[in-house]
């Protein structure tokens, strides 16, 4: 199973969702990408994502590009830009979905305002992403 998660940056939400569904099964590929990627994965998120007891900190934000001529079982964008400018994808792709997540990266405030957005918007997608995994994921893995 083959799992490719889109956001503008992949900075943020991308390199969450990836942390969290390669947590839920070791099995899966799971890959994060950006159509504009940033420099670095954001610190902030690194910081929530240990908290939570998954490592992001060798992650690195990856042009969405690299990945168009592969097939995918799923292709999952999670902010509303990468949605509407997401690449054409020449190879196989299953399903194509959209959950989208506000960008804590957009935070303002006191530093412990910022990062309490930084985990808020991490307990969503875990969230969410469970609930996918549980429901859409795992049957199919299990069907195999």
């Amino acid at each position: 199973m083959k799992i490719l998660i889109l956001c503008t940056g992949n900075s943020c939400r991308s390199q969450m969702a990836e942390g969290f569904l390669q947590s839920f099964n070791s099995k899966l590929k799971v890959k994060s990408a950006g159509t504009e990627p940033a420099a670095e994965v954001h610190p902030k998120a690194i910081k929530a994502m240990a908290e939570a007891g998954i490592d992001i900190s060798s992650h690195k934000p990856k042009q969405a590009d690299e990945f168009i001529n592969e097939a995918w079982d799923y292709v999952i964008t999670v902010c509303d830009h990468a949605n509407e400018t997401c690449p054409t994808f020449l190879g196989k792709v299953e399903h194509r979905l959209h959950i989208g997540f506000e960008d804590p990266a957009k935070a303002t405030g006191t530093e412990e305002e910022i990062m309490a957005e930084f985990r808020r918007i991490r307990d969503e997608i875990r969230e969410k992403l469970y609930h996918f995994y549980k429901q859409t994921i795992e049957p199919q893995i299990s069907g195999e």
